[in-house]
């Protein structure tokens, strides 16, 4: 049984589809900062899980990451979203910042301080920029 799509259910898929496109954004940042996370601590670039750490030059190669999965997890969310790409990308932004902010505060001191709040302060700005970027890349064509 296939759904017509009629004006009554537009809403709805619309709705439907604006979530795929926030999680599509969300999953490819978790997926790729959990991949890169495991490929460092298997080579020995990290200490092995659990253990604290406050080595400078990890956690700035974890920061770079993180921001580069950002912006392209909020160029996927938008280029995704069916309408309001930009309003879709900062929803993904807002999502990180409240996630990663409850991560700080349980990973607390578990690392540099600094870490954790600049990541979380990084959520915003990435998915932003990575609104633009699909931005100029669609007005572009």
């Amino acid at each position: 049984m296939s759904m017509q799509i009629t004006h009554e259910n537009a809403p709805f898929r619309s709705a439907l589809w604006s979530l795929g496109a926030v999680f599509a954004g969300f999953a490819s940042i978790a997926v790729l900062s959990t991949a890169a996370d495991m490929l460092f601590h298997a080579i020995g670039v990290f200490p092995p899980d659990g253990t604290p750490s406050y080595e400078t030059g990890p956690f700035l190669l974890a920061f770079g990451y993180r921001a580069v999965f950002g912006v392209l997890a909020g160029y996927i969310t938008a280029r995704l979203a069916p309408h309001h790409p930009m309003g879709h990308a900062l929803a993904l932004g807002v999502i990180g910042l409240i996630l990663s902010t409850v991560g700080a505060i349980v990973m607390w001191g578990m690392g540099p301080n600094w870490y954790a709040i600049a990541v979380a302060l990084l959520a915003i700005p990435a998915a932003w920029l990575g609104a633009v970027i699909h931005s100029r890349r669609a007005t572009a064509r």
